[in-house]
């Protein structure tokens, strides 16, 4: 089986595996706070990322050599976190979906100011066409805009914004530091909101919220493989399957039906998505959004860009 195709195919499994980790936020969302799954998927879920972080040999401390920026980057990481699983939970899947989707456009229009790239009139274009399918979706003075989209937004925003500072420090940062922080961070915050909205959890419940913490941490290794194994270029698009699983999933389980305006503004993002992936493979400058391979709102497993920096490729563990 050619390489690109078995990329493909894993990364497909990945984000199946994503998606179902998103239902499971949903079915734990109409009965728990945010506040309350987080903190538990990253409770459970620091034995699952240790064993991976046991593989890093680098002798060195974990004082990040950017403070200030490490800092900013685990705020808006904790924040976007934070949004995408409430939006999750009030939101339709698939709406959630087309909105979390503007990322990659917001990477690639923050590359410029951030990271000094050069992102020509095509590009500019398409993250403006994108963009105003994110408008089509929200249908701002039409439809009333709840708390659920104004979280998915805010996630989306912090979330492109934290992928282009890792982007920014990822090549000096140690992998371990890039890491811990973020999940240290969504600890201390979430445990410190916990009692004000603590609800007893019986022991299924705290399943599911297991099944969260490890469907991230197998999906996220599902995505290294297969950028190890193919091109960015095949793989990133895989993204936008997504959206499939969350129309089957949310018709099935949460009886949701799909806008007209969701549907269309959906194809707008994902068709700029694409043609962006596309042309920065052909054009000869940096890479914003192939070189993220993150993938937002999963506070209990690292994001995918912290372990694929070019020059510390990590062993996939076993």
């Amino acid at each position: 089986m050619p390489h690109n195709l078995k990329a493909v195919l894993l990364a497909l499994l990945g984000f199946a595996i994503f998606a179902t980790h998103d239902v499971v936020i949903k079915i734990l969302g109409a009965t728990y706070s945010t506040f309350q799954i987080i903190f538990f998927s990253v409770l459970l879920g620091f034995p699952l990322v240790t064993l991976m972080l046991l593989r890093d040999t680098t002798v060195d401390t974990l004082i990040p050599k950017h403070p200030w920026l490490t800092a900013v980057r685990t705020l808006l990481a904790v924040t976007s976190a934070a949004g995408a699983f409430y939006a999750f939970s009030a939101l339709p899947l698939a709406q959630t979906y087309a909105i979390l989707f503007a990322a990659p456009l917001l990477i690639t229009l923050l590359s410029i100011p951030v990271l000094g790239e050069h992102v020509g009139w095509r590009r500019l274009v398409a993250v403006g066409v994108g963009l105003a399918g994110v408008l089509v979706v929200l249908q701002p003075g039409a439809t009333a805009v709840s708390w659920g989209h104004i979280a998915a937004l805010v996630s989306a925003i912090t979330g492109a914004t934290a992928s282009v500072i890792m982007r920014k420090i990822g090549r000096e940062e140690r992998t371990v530091v890039l890491i811990l922080y973020p999940m240290v961070a969504n600890f201390v915050i979430m445990a410190a909101a916990l009692p004000f909205v603590y609800v007893p959890m019986p022991l299924a419940d705290i399943g599911l919220v297991f099944i969260i913490a490890l469907f991230a941490l197998v999906a996220m290794i599902c995505m290294i493989s297969a950028y190890r194994l193919g091109e960015a270029v095949m793989v990133a698009p895989m993204q936008y399957s997504q959206i499939l699983w969350a129309t089957l999933f949310g018709t099935l389980l949460f009886e949701e039906t799909l806008s007209t305006s969701t549907m269309i503004g959906a194809a707008i993002i994902i068709a700029s998505g694409i043609y962006i992936v596309f042309r920065e493979d052909s054009a000869s400058v940096n890479t914003p959004v192939l070189r993220t391979r993150s993938r937002l709102g999963t506070p209990s497993a690292p994001r995918i860009s912290t372990l694929m920096k070019p020059e510390n490729k990590p062993q996939i563990p076993e």
